[in-house]
């Protein structure tokens, strides 16, 4: 690996860490389109272990911050996280047996659709949220879990951490305020991403990537440190636009994932 590779990993990896925690979704909606034009050559099980664990570190360096400024309710953090172990490590275990090209652009289309009403509805919706409370609002816990076993299953077989899903889930279906959302969401994506990626370690899927894991992780690790100091800055609304954009743009790349694989 040359300097110029090590640098470049590192400065992208800043970018993702701040970035996804900012919006609470890991960064892997960045990590795969980005895979995709320059790794080729690896196989997409390569490529999903490695966002996997890049997103991993990530929210465990995002979490920490998070934890800092005493935003993520760990209860139902916890409880997401035990609901999406599961559907994360099925994931992992059955990425190679399941024909993943019509599913792919399905879904692709299902997020386009999700990400188009969440920048469009956002100010409206938000505005009975009580963004700026200082307390999560009851919510069904029995809905969280069941969102979270889906998206830690997705999260596995896509390689997008599951923020982009369990962001917009926790705030328009659970009535979670955004800023506790998103914290809440990374300390869950962080238990889910750990248990995925240790699948796919015993699967031997990183199996010789782990300079460009590395690289890759020491960007995310400060980045995130970034991305948590700097969501103090933005409202509610403007997070849920970014959040918004992010699932477009996964959206496209399943699709065209699902056209090209």
């Amino acid at each position: 690996m040359c300097p110029e590779e090590i640098t470049g990993l590192f400065f992208f990896g800043f970018i993702v860490g701040t970035t996804g925690t900012l919006i609470g979704a890991g960064g892997g909606f960045l990590i795969m389109p980005a895979f995709l034009i320059f790794y080729k050559e690896k196989e997409p099980t390569v490529l999903t272990a490695i966002s996997l664990a890049v997103v991993c570190a990530n929210a465990v360096s995002g979490s920490i911050a998070y934890a800092k400024m005493r935003r993520i309710n760990y209860r139902a953090g916890l409880l997401f996280a035990l609901a999406a172990v599961p559907g994360a490590i099925a994931g992992a275990l059955i990425i190679n047996y399941i024909p993943i090209r019509a599913f792919d652009i399905l879904f692709g289309i299902t997020l386009i659709f999700v990400g188009t009403y969440l920048f469009i509805s956002v100010q409206k919706r938000l505005n009975t949220q009580h963004a700026d409370a200082k307390s999560i609002p009851p919510y069904n816990v029995k809905v969280g879990m069941a969102i979270s076993t889906v998206v830690g299953l997705l999260s596995s077989l896509l390689g997008i951490g599951g923020g982009i899903i369990h962001v917009p889930m926790m705030v328009y279906v659970l009535n979670f305020p955004v800023h506790f959302a998103t914290a809440t969401s990374h300390f869950t994506l962080a238990i889910m991403a750990m248990a995925g990626t240790i699948v796919h370690i015993y699967q031997g899927d990183l199996a010789g990537q782990w300079p460009l894991v590395l690289m890759l992780a020491a960007g995310v690790i400060v980045g995130a440190q970034i991305g948590a100091g700097i969501s103090q800055r933005f409202t509610s609304s403007w997070i849920i636009k970014f959040l918004a954009i992010a699932i477009l743009i996964v959206g496209l790349r399943i699709i065209y994932q699902g056209f090209t694989l």
